[in-house]
């Protein structure tokens, strides 16, 4: 279940109520009048069956409440209750299978961010795979894969091909542009240190480190998992399925390869470090192609949806037109888009 907590002038939130208590994937309805303040209106309370939650919040934000007034959404983890049961019987599919699209805007708007921590930890990432590449130790590269906070930018960008949110784009593209390249050159640094105070070998070779020879040796299954990878990440992203995510962050190789560049250009192998160039390439084009092209069908079976929802006697109740209107609205960072 979603819970939804609304703040709308008066005319709007009788309109909103109209709205919710006829929907039958809505319960828990509560209406506090005039109980906000800034911005004044009504507080409306409701929880609504995830597989519903995105057609009722268009609804909701075809009534600019989104721009009078707020719209919260929060997670019910549990909830014992026969009403609640029944409204999630009423809704169509799985709630396991559900999108909820303002979730997904805003999450992955906030982890597109360039930020200082997520410079430290694609730092510290790289850092951790350069120890596993010098011990051949395959803990250490997991644990820097789980460490690196890289797919959320990646994420970023699919939703914004998606949406066209070009904002957006920029922003997750300017945070790996400066987090791949800060991690290299950590990495790079850290060999040199390495090597001038003799904790490493003065000579290194992929043939003698195995997980360096892996690594710098892409072929047809580094294509095969980066695309599985991708599907995987967007689909445990959309439906908030977190444990398959770590398992996409383990399966793919960008913070590993980033690592070997820095290594190898450290020793001067550039065959190794050509290869791994080509790894971290392979594994970011095809994450980036199969995660936009997850989101692109679970948009249009988002909009199907909608498009049968337009014709919901609740949508009458509260004012709205039966086929529906296009109109701005305005996403999480504040872009207009257009929606039905």
């Amino acid at each position: 279940m979603i819970h939804l907590r609304i703040v709308a002038p008066v005319d709007r939130a009788e309109r909103a109520m109209e709205l919710l208590d006829a929907s039958p994937s809505a319960c828990n309805l509560i209406r506090l009048e005039r109980a906000a303040r800034r911005p004044e209106g009504d507080v409306i309370l409701c929880d609504v069956a995830r597989e519903e939650a995105s057609v009722i919040l268009s609804d909701l934000r075809e009534l600019e409440i989104d721009q009078v007034g707020s719209i919260a959404i929060e997670e019910v983890d549990t909830q014992l209750s026969v009403a609640a049961s029944r409204a999630v019987d009423a809704a169509r599919g799985a709630p396991a299978d559900a999108v909820v699209w303002e979730e997904v805007e805003t999450r992955t708007s906030e982890d597109a961010e360039l930020s200082g921590s997520f410079v430290a930890f694609m730092v510290l990432a790289t850092l951790i795979a350069s120890a596993g590449i010098f011990l051949d130790t395959p803990i250490l590269i997991i644990g820097a894969m789980v460490v690196g906070p890289e797919f959320g930018p990646i994420a970023g960008f699919c939703v914004a091909a998606v949406h066209r949110e070009r904002a957006m784009a920029a922003r997750s593209f300017a945070a790996l542009a400066v987090g791949f390249p800060a991690g290299i050159t950590a990495a790079f640094v850290a060999t040199l240190i390495f090597k001038w105070t003799g904790l490493t070998p003065a000579d290194f070779g992929a043939t003698h480190h195995t997980l360096s020879g892996v690594i710098a040796s892409p072929g047809f299954f580094t294509v095969f998992v980066a695309l599985c990878a991708g599907i995987a990440g967007m689909l445990s992203l959309t439906t908030a399925k977190s444990g398959a995510l770590l398992g996409v962050l383990i399966s793919v190789t960008t913070i590993p390869a980033a690592a070997n560049i820095g290594v190898t250009s450290a020793y001067g192998d550039w065959a190794s470090w050509r290869g791994s160039m080509a790894q971290l390439a392979i594994n970011l084009t095809c994450i980036l192609v199969a995660g936009t092209l997850t989101l692109l069908i679970q948009r249009v079976l988002y909009r199907r949806r909608k498009a049968d929802h337009l014709d919901d006697p609740a949508r009458r109740l509260a004012g709205l037109p039966a086929k529906g209107r296009m109109r701005h609205v305005r996403t999480a960072r504040g872009r207009a888009s257009r929606e039905a």
